[in-house]
């Protein structure tokens, strides 16, 4: 039986639009994490190292602008999902579009990815 996991994009993120686009993503309920404080693992920082890295390396120069951005997880929020459902594919296409119009500053490759389950802490209704 599979982990409990969720669904996320990883992506590549020039740290001068980085908040830009995390409120331009919170107002789609698609969340920011970046990978060195996700809390996913041990050591943040050194993921957040090989996951740029490897990123990079794997497009053989095309990406090597990219050497220096912030590497973030974009998970999506409680509204895109509907009980044991899959993700439907309105959810891809809305992050997918919205990275789309963000050329210069982001460097991702289309499809998801699953790491443990980011912790939330939510707010209490008082």
């Amino acid at each position: 039986m599979r982990r409990p996991h969720q669904n996320v994009a990883t992506v590549l993120v020039d740290p001068a639009v980085v908040r830009d686009l995390e409120l331009e993503l919170m107002a789609l309920d698609l969340w920011v994490w970046p990978v060195a404080t996700s809390g996913v693992c041990a050591d943040g920082p050194r993921l957040a190292f090989q996951t740029r890295r490897r990123m990079v390396q794997a497009r053989r120069g095309a990406w090597d602008l990219a050497a220096a951005w912030l590497p973030v997880f974009i998970a999506f929020g409680d509204t895109w999902y509907s009980g044991d459902e899959p993700l439907p594919w309105s959810a891809h296409a809305t992050l997918w579009d919205t990275l789309a119009r963000y050329p210069d500053h982001t460097r991702y490759r289309l499809g998801l990815g699953g790491v443990p389950t980011l912790r939330v802490q939510r707010e209490t209704e008082v």
